[in-house]
């Protein structure tokens, strides 16, 4: 049988589009977009359990087979959904997604979707889902919801966020040189119920870099008077560094968790200093660097007799204005000089094609990355952004040692001599003599 030619083309189009699809038709997972969102979701009585997802995306890879899991064992049920939020941006930007994945769970507010955090499994997936339509019915019928109570009932572990009182809020904030939120709730207060999942995974998020408090302001009636409470919840923040009660501030932020983290660290940064480049010049520098950091920007310089302190400095302004870029995400930055530290270079494979050379550590992850473009703001500048979206390829750090760190003396911003040839006096040799030898 002959096929028309405009069905061919049609079955042809169709064809390409499933093979550029992440999930394919049969998976049982709805290709979401901009155009059929409203009529599939939003106008839905369905609970929707919708992934957020960039085809790049290392981790959405790695959920895939689990996702399509959830979709077939959901069918008839609830209903699975994916946007691809790297080509459909205005979703994703509509429901802060900061992130990839990120799962969002579409349940009888579909406006306000909850964000889930839990395993990255189709039974956890499941549970979630299942809640969320339990809420639904108890709501239909004027009950409570399935979770409730102050603190997070969800898998985000709610043992993070502080829990305040009259007497030890002064000793745990206003003594604290650390960046602090403070939730002031009511237990009976249902938008303190709704903030309470986001507000413990923020603070698991946020954790070594700001404090999440809460303070039950019916029982802790003496602060709640002292900052005005009169809404619930309300939450104040108290700067990084010293601070007394009168330093409080309103907070204006979302309150979604992906809200909350991204303000908190925003600013964060206001205050906090950009971070010291470090020179590694024994193990103590280098761990001064990068310790505790959940990544390590490793630079090898040019030799200082092939890059005088002219040289070397416009690479370390580099470095530096990358470092306050960058300085929310709390990152090391070390370097040492061509050949100074050859482990490390050997460790990383970092030097072997010239310098300047730099690799990205993932010390906890122990994996890598080398930058492969150009030594220059915007090259570095574009290599960290990748690694900070997930993009990029990563090596497996070899062993679990530390390389072995050489002492060496610090660089003290001056040129380098070259070394000197010593002269040889030829005055008192006979060159008559001695020609046949030379």
């Amino acid at each position: 049988m002959t096929v028309p030619m405009s069905i061919g083309l049609t079955l042809l189009l169709l064809a390409a589009t499933g093979v550029q699809c992440f999930y394919s038709s049969d998976s049982g997972v709805v290709d979401l977009t901009p155009s059929n969102f409203e009529s599939k979701v939003a106008d839905s009585e369905n609970i929707w359990i919708v992934e957020f997802y960039a085809p790049w995306c290392g981790h959405c890879k790695s959920l895939k087979p689990e996702y399509e899991k959830l979709a077939k064992a959901l069918k008839g049920m609830i209903k699975v959904g994916a946007v691809n939020a790297d080509e459909h941006k205005s979703l994703g930007s509509r429901f802060g997604v900061t992130g990839f994945p990120t799962i969002k769970i579409f349940g009888a507010n579909k406006k306000k979707p909850e964000d889930y955090s839990g395993p990255r499994t189709a039974a956890g997936l499941i549970d979630a889902a299942f809640n969320a339509a339990k809420d639904k019915a108890h709501a239909a019928i004027g009950g409570k919801k399935s979770g409730g109570g102050s603190k997070s009932q969800g898998s985000t572990d709610s043992k993070d966020v502080v829990e305040l009182t009259d007497d030890n809020f002064n000793k745990l904030v206003l003594e604290s040189e650390d960046l602090w939120l403070v939730e002031f709730f009511a237990p009976w207060c249902g938008h303190c119920k709704n903030l309470a999942p986001h507000w413990a995974k923020a603070a698991t998020e946020l954790k070594g870099k700001v404090k999440l408090g809460a303070l039950d302001a019916t029982v802790n009636t003496a602060k709640a008077s002292e900052y005005g409470i009169q809404g619930y919840p309300t939450i104040k923040v108290f700067g990084a560094g010293k601070k007394d009660k009168d330093s409080a501030e309103d907070y204006n932020g979302g309150r979604t968790s992906s809200d909350i983290v991204s303000w908190a660290l925003d600013k964060l940064s206001e205050s906090v200093p950009a971070p010291e480049i470090v020179q590694i010049v024994n193990e103590e520098s280098l761990k001064r660097g990068c310790q505790d950091k959940p990544l390590c920007i490793v630079s090898i310089l040019p030799h200082i007799l092939d890059c005088q302190s002219d040289c070397r400095n416009d690479y370390l302004k580099i470095l530096n204005n990358l470092g306050e870029k960058f300085k929310k995400n709390m990152w090391g930055w070390v370097w040492a000089e061509a050949n100074a530290q050859p482990e490390i270079e050997k460790g990383l494979e970092i030097g072997g094609f010239g310098y300047p050379a730099l690799a990205a550590v993932n010390i906890k992850k122990k994996k890598y990355s080398i930058l492969k473009g150009s030594f220059s703001e915007s090259g570095i500048h574009e290599f960290l952004r990748d690694l900070s979206f997930g993009r990029g390829s990563t090596i497996e750090l070899r062993g679990t040692e530390l390389p072995k760190i050489y002492e060496t003396e610090p660089w003290d911003g001056k040129d380098a001599e070259p070394p000197q040839v010593e002269d040889i006096d030829l005055s008192d040799v006979d060159l008559d003599d001695n020609k046949d030898e030379l």
